[in-house]
């Protein structure tokens, strides 16, 4: 299989984070621009003196050739219904979530199931500094640097079976860490799915840290699924529970609302949302005087993934 790989960014050009915010601070002072209140409040920070444990992690010629977002947006703006459903509530009311002791059972049609701790994943795995965008279906996008492994390289060691056809992920299900999870907003646990060979896919990969740091509670510590073509409700978080099944799963938004949240989910500008257009996307810190942008079809990954969809009609496995 060939796949067109987007320039990988030099080390010279990827900056100190807190150089880069102090930069984009004073630029965004300087151009006078108004923040849009997302109603987010101030999110806690994680302490300036927390090793970047991760910073020694190569970066990866699979990177989006974009500047990062602000860190700082990163993780105050989030998407994590487990801890409530507005976007400053997971910064909030996730910094006591207990991320370790951690574990991740991989089950159904492999030939190996079996458990696996974090220790283990980040001893085993080859990780590495991934630069890819995040596209929400409420019309925003972020850039982040991830750091993580290839989903496909960790599925390959539990040996799939033939009728493994797709893959199941589940999140933790602890209502007294999660308040989220005490409000039937959604069917608890969360649960998402991928075609096997979308799992598998060089660009699909599993998130144990951003920015050369470890994740943040709110951004799906200690393990995240990151799907970049797809919108970002497919990235499933706190992952404990990986299923290969011969059967295509149930998920959790597709459940909630089937007319809405379709199982593929991949970015597409021609297919709207009931309730509003996928056309444009605005970039998340980038002011409220900032004009949205043309959304790409499979959020710019159309060279690496168009042809996993060869044939298909888009508008109707949406």
């Amino acid at each position: 299989m060939l796949i067109k790989i987007k320039p990988e960014l030099g080390e010279s050009e990827v900056t100190d984070r807190k150089m880069f915010n102090q930069r984009r601070r004073l630029i965004k002072a300087a151009a006078g621009s108004v923040v849009a209140d997302f109603g987010m409040g101030l999110a806690p920070h994680i302490a300036a003196a927390e090793p970047k444990i991760f910073s020694s992690a190569p970066k990866s010629s699979l990177s989006l050739g974009e500047e990062p977002t602000d860190y700082d947006d990163v993780i105050s703006y989030n998407n994590f219904y487990e801890f409530g459903t507005g976007k400053g509530d997971p910064a909030r009311n996730s910094q006591n979530f207990k991320t370790r002791p951690w574990t991740v059972s991989v089950e159904g049609e492999v030939a190996k199931p079996g458990t696996i701790d974090m220790e283990t994943i980040l001893k085993t795995q080859n990780l590495e500094e991934r630069i890819y965008r995040l596209r929400c279906v409420e019309a925003w996008s972020m850039v982040v640097p991830w750091v993580g492994f290839s989903l496909g390289q960790l599925i390959q060691q539990f040996e799939p079976t033939s009728r493994a056809k797709f893959v199941e992920f589940t999140t933790l299900h602890d209502p007294e860490q999660m308040p989220g999870q005490r409000v039937s907003v959604l069917n608890w646990p969360y649960v998402e799915g991928l075609r096997i060979d979308e799992a598998v896919h060089p660009l699909t990969i599993l998130a144990v840290g951003l920015y050369g740091e470890i994740l943040p509670n709110q951004n799906g510590a200690p393990l995240r699924l990151v799907v970049p073509w797809k919108y970002g409700f497919k990235s499933i978080k706190s992952i404990v529970k990986i299923r290969l099944t011969e059967q295509m799963p149930r998920t959790a938004w597709n459940v909630a609302g089937p007319n809405e949240y379709g199982f593929y989910a991949n970015v597409n500008p021609s297919v709207d949302h009931p309730r509003w257009s996928q056309k444009r996307e605005r970039i998340i810190g980038g002011g409220i005087f900032t004009p949205k942008r043309k959304t790409e079809m499979f959020n710019g990954y159309t060279e690496q993934v168009g042809h996993l969809y060869a044939g298909m009609d888009l508008s109707k496995f949406y």
